[in-house]
């Protein structure tokens, strides 16, 4: 069967590669590398899913859609991004500045106090990068690392909620309790995944964010304060641990979400 007789859709990236219904080609940096067939596959695609950051900006300017959206790929690992945008929208989301240079990173005790949260802004996932501030010794070995400082209030919790869109719609929800030597709720540095119920509120709040920013395939951590609750970010390129977890078949579920238009 000819690709274009067949139903599988292309994609780049290699997220898909195990799906029965998609056709991965690999991520080529030259376009002049893919055969002339591949080549007219893409062209002729009416949508080119995981195309990666620099071929989503290409598709973009040629009109061709893509999953997940290009403006999933604009915020991807970029915290600074995310955070103008979560203002923007007037998305809840803890108090956070960025400041560059060493004048402005002087002048982080002024708007905020120990104890911190410090990020790597740009890069980091899995909860790499991610620092708690406890005194100016803390905050001097955090702005060695960075010349751009990313500074957010530390609310104190042992877990958060992760909550998994894909398309528009929910696909996946779960607590993450941070391991007891740790304020970190990331499963990469041992949280555990819980699957007590989500409240409502959550889920709405995750879904509502997800579709004001335009992200298509995220997930997004959420913590409750006391009853309030905040965006902490955006992950896309999310971990499959809490779907293993829940006897879920990633797999399968994006070979159906693609078979029924989903995505």
């Amino acid at each position: 069967m000819t690709w274009k007789k067949s139903k599988k859709v292309i994609a780049l990236e290699a997220r898909l590669k195990d799906c029965k219904n998609v056709i991965t080609l690999g991520v080529r940096p030259n376009f002049s590398d893919y055969s002339p067939e591949e080549a007219g596959m893409i062209r002729n695609a009416r949508k080119i899913y995981y195309p990666t950051t620099f071929y989503a900006e290409l598709f973009d300017a040629m009109g061709k859609e893509t999953f997940p959206s290009y403006h999933n790929y604009k915020c991807v690992q970029d915290k600074i991004k995310q955070t103008a945008l979560f203002d923007l929208l007037e998305i809840p989301h803890p108090k956070t500045r960025v400041f560059y240079g060493k004048r402005q990173k002087s002048k982080i005790h002024n708007h905020f106090k120990f104890p911190f949260i410090a990020k790597i802004p740009r890069g980091s996932a899995m909860g790499r990068g991610v620092y708690l501030i406890r005194n100016p010794e803390d905050l001097l070995s955090y702005c060695s690392l960075t010349t751009v400082a990313y500074i957010q209030e530390y609310i104190p919790s042992d877990r958060d909620i992760r909550v998994v869109v894909i398309g528009n719609e929910i696909v996946h929800a779960y607590w993450r309790i941070a391991p007891p030597d740790d304020f970190r709720s990331n499963v990469a540095v041992g949280a555990t995944i819980s699957f007590d119920p989500v409240p409502q509120k959550v889920l709405d709040l995750a879904l509502d964010t997800a579709r004001k920013c335009q992200w298509n395939d995220v997930g997004i951590d959420i913590v409750d304060d006391n009853g309030a609750l905040y965006v902490l970010e955006a992950n896309m390129k999310y971990g499959k641990e809490g779907f293993r977890k829940a006897g879920m078949d990633y797999i399968k579920l994006m070979e159906r979400m693609i078979e029924n238009g989903h995505i």
